[in-house]
Parts: C-alpha cells; structure tokens; sequence
C-alpha cells in the first residue's frame, strides 16, 4: 500500500518532534541542577572566585611538582592560611566586640551616664531631646542594644556552621584547580558560541572577577583597617567593628567610609574633642579617601568595564537576590549579559527552512551566523568571467 503524504515532511515532523522532547528534557534537567546546587551556590561562587585568583599559584606549583594533585592540594593549604585563618580570627572577635559594645551602650543609657554627656552640650541636648520626642530614640536604641547583645551569642552557635561552609569551599576549590582544563573543555563543547566568543567571554568573567575580588573589595577592606586603626588610635568605641562597617559600605559604589568616620568627628567635636576631631577629619580625608580615589583606577584599570550605575545595580541587588555571593555574582551576570548583548548585533540569522539546504546547514558556521556557499570551481584559462 502506498505511503500517503510527503515521507519527507513527515520524517522532517518526526525530528522537530525528538528536538522539541529533548529541549524540553534539557531544560527540566537543567532546572533540577540548579535546584540541587542552589544551596552549595555561596560555596561554589567563593571556590570559582579562589580558583581564578590563585590559578598562576597552581600552575607555578605544577611546573615544580610535575603532579597536579599535589600540587592542587598545596595550594589549596596555602589559600586556606592565607584566607581562613584571618577571617575566622577577625570574624571571632568582631562578633565578641559587638556584644561588648551593646553591653557598654545599654549600661550608659541605664545608669544615667549618656544623659549627664548631653547635659553637658546642651545643643546636642536640645537635638537629642527632639528625635527622642519625634522618633523615641532612647528606647530604639536599648532594644537594638538587647537584641545585637542577644545575636552576638546565637552567631558564636553558628560558627560551626560557618566552618562547615569554609571546609566546603576548599573542597571544590581542589577540584576546580586541579580539573580547570577538563572542566574549561566540557564548558566549551556544551556551548553554542565559538572558539574565539567562548575566550572573550572567559576573559571577561576573569577580568570582572579580579576588578571585584582585588578593586572593590581589597580597597574596601584597605580603608576599613585605615579607618579602624584611627579609631583605635583616638580610643573611639568597637574600632573593629566600626573598620567593618566601613568596609562593607565602602564597597557600594555611591556610599563609603566617609558614612561612619563623619559623624564620629562630628560627635567628637560636640564632646569636647575638638582636636582628634581634626585628625579624624584629616586622615579620613586625605588617607581614608585617597586610598579609594588613587589605588582603585590602579588595580582595576580598564578591566571591569561597567558604567558606575551598573556596577551599584549589581552589587547592591546580587546582594539581595544571592546574598553574601552577590558581591560576585552581581557583577559576573552583568558582566556575562552585556557580553552576550555584544555578539548579537555580529550574527546574522539562519533560515535553513528552504529547501534544497541540507549540505548549506552542514556547513553552517558558527562564528557570524553565515552559510557559506560552495566554493566556485577554478575557471579554465581563456573561460569567459
């Protein structure tokens, strides 16, 4: 019995069929990973940050020990004294100094002391009257002083916790050392983009990567300790918490350091201390501020290349949406985005739809989007052209 129909057009409909299955299929699966590796994401993001930042250290080891395992393994130590160990140890006391900072700010408001300060400034008295009338901020302040004292404790809880995250970050920084070619090569071959595409993108997500880790948040953490050791110096209360908060707010592209070290002169030169106000004032400027405005352009330089209102669009939302990871993840989608926008406008469509195609699609090129055509054989000698 004859076959009804065009055989063509229905082996043509039994393969869009299989296609749309397996891209449904592709999808789902791919939605699932993620799912499974959305809480391992901060772990995951702080290894890829490490493994960029430290691979000229493995290949360095690699060269002299002629073992990548080895050598993955001492790098990976090496990463975890430079790194753990300061952040455990500053993490530990900056938790203990904000418990006894709230314990010392809630003695003052209850034993009378802050009220005998003001008493003794009566313009600050007077604006101090006032938000207490308008915004009832005695009692404000005594609560978040109880409930920052009562956090500090729940937080010491946590440290397990954290240690947990930090010997999971190691772990996959390891593996991401030690395999970055395979791991490079199976990204490559699963991605639509070319040779040439895949390494500017690569090159991009390293350039961002660096521009955040050693222009954003090593100068953050630059003009934190500046601004801590000053207010150690000046004996101002809870120096490395205040370094802190200085540094996460430097890293905000529109606010700084400037947020903590203002008022603190300001409240110096009310209190009396008219002189330490001035060398708060003047180191915040002149060191505190130089910092930023000198070693930024130096380290960054033409790497990240971000407009100032993308930038604080991916920090303070990668914030919110990925947390703490944000800091990174923020800028690398942004960065991976606009990257992808970019090599639009250099391919051209496809419509391999027409008939008499099938060789055209084979040799379809990926760098442009072209079908090229068959190449026009060399003509005799004396043919017409």
């Amino acid at each position: 019995m004859p076959m009804i129909g065009n055989p063509d057009k229905h082996r043509d409909n039994i393969s869009h069929a299989r296609a749309l299955v397996m891209l449904v299929a592709t999808a789902a699966g791919i939605v699932l990973c993620f799912r499974m590796a959305a809480p391992f994401l901060s772990a995951l993001t702080w290894a890829l940050t490490l493994s960029v930042l430290f691979t000229p250290f493995q290949i360095w080891l690699e060269k002299r020990l002629k073992h990548n395992n080895i050598a993955a393994l001492l790098a990976v130590l090496t990463i975890g004294v430079m790194v753990a160990v300061p952040v455990v140890f500053v993490g530990q006391h900056l938790i203990l100094e904000a418990a006894r900072g709230a314990q010392s700010l809630q003695s003052k408001l209850d034993s009378g002391e802050w009220q005998r300060f003001l008493e003794s400034s009566p313009g600050l008295k007077s604006a101090w009257d006032k938000l207490g009338m308008e915004y009832g901020l005695p009692d404000n302040i005594r609560s978040a002083a109880a409930a920052l004292s009562a956090s500090a404790g729940a937080l010491l809880k946590d440290s397990f916790v954290q240690a947990v995250q930090f010997c999971l970050v190691f772990y996959l920084l390891f593996f991401m050392l030690r395999d970055r070619h395979a791991g490079l090569a199976a990204l490559r071959a699963v991605s639509p983009l070319s040779s040439q595409e895949m390494t500017r993108l690569l090159t991009r997500v390293g350039d961002t990567i660096h521009a955040t880790v050693y222009g954003t948040l090593a100068v953050a953490a630059l003009q934190g300790l500046l601004g801590g050791l000053m207010f150690q110096f000046l004996g101002l209360p809870a120096p490395l918490l205040w370094g802190i908060v200085m540094m996460l707010l430097a890293i905000v592209p529109v606010l700084g350091a400037f947020v903590i070290w203002v008022p603190a002169a300001v409240f110096l030169a009310l209190s009396g201390h008219v002189g330490k106000a001035i060398i708060l004032t003047v180191w915040g400027v002149f060191v505190v501020g130089t910092a930023d405005n000198l070693l930024r352009p130096i380290v960054v330089g033409n790497r990240l290349k971000l407009h100032t209102v993308l930038v604080f669009i991916s920090v303070i939302g990668g914030l919110v949406v990925f947390g703490t990871s944000g800091l990174i993840l923020g800028p690398l989608v942004c960065t991976i985005t606009i990257q992808l926008l970019e090599l639009w406008p250099h391919r051209t469509p496809v419509a391999p739809a027409m008939t008499g195609l099938p060789e055209e699609v084979d040799r379809y090129e990926n760098e442009g989007g072209h079908v090229l055509p068959e190449p026009s054989p060399a003509s005799p000698p004396g043919s017409p052209s």
